[in-house]
């Protein structure tokens, strides 16, 4: 029986290719269609769950602490990301609470819990309990998390307001700003490749 373990398919056009060794910084492309195939990681599995926990404490910060404060003539206002959905969810557009919800919130939790489940079980050579289940919500969720459009209308409505309002950034906001560029690094990649080690 022949093996296509040194094969990948480019996700855009089905063609198949052989799997080659990348050095750092380099990236392979889809002679047909222009699609990445592979990207070089640099990252070891203690390193990916190091980041991985640190990913899932800058989640609860940006979570339960204040993204922003504001102030005028001595009135003080504080929103966490769960008070905007919440004040969205009030309002005529309560589809969009659900959508901002699933992409700041539930989204990512989910994305840090399953890494965390699969990496923990790969530092020991083992595939996890559930890994294929696992593997392909971390693929399905991967386009759904949206933190860094969230931080994007978080880092606006500071800028906005700060010319009517006495705006202090919150440290949530910091939070969310490095959990945006961590969710990009950990989750965002391809994660094939720990098809490959497993």
């Amino acid at each position: 029986m022949a093996t296509t373990d040194p094969l990948i398919i480019c996700e855009h056009c089905d063609c198949v290719y052989e799997k080659v060794t990348l050095a750092k910084h380099q990236k392979t492309l889809c002679t047909r269609c222009g699609g990445v195939l592979q990207r070089y990681n640099g990252l070891t599995l203690e390193q990916r769950l190091a980041l991985t926990f640190t990913a899932l404490v800058l989640w609860i910060f940006a979570n339960f602490f204040p993204v922003m404060s504001i102030s005028l003539k001595g009135l003080k206002n504080s929103a966490t990301l769960w008070d905007s959905v919440l004040a969205l969810s009030l309002g005529p557009i309560t589809f969009i609470a659900m959508v901002a919800a699933i992409a700041m919130i539930i989204a990512p939790i989910i994305q840090l819990v399953l890494l965390i489940w699969v990496l923990s079980f790969a530092l020991a050579r083992q595939r996890a309990p559930g890994f294929r289940f696992s593997m392909r919500w971390l693929e399905t969720l991967r386009p759904w998390s949206m933190l860094e459009v969230c931080l994007l209308g978080a880092m606006v409505a500071v800028i906005k307001l700060a010319g009517l309002l006495d705006v202090l950034p919150g440290i949530g906001l910091f939070a969310l700003a490095i959990l945006s560029l961590m969710m990009i690094r950990i989750a965002g990649r391809d994660i094939r490749e720990l098809w490959d080690e497993l």
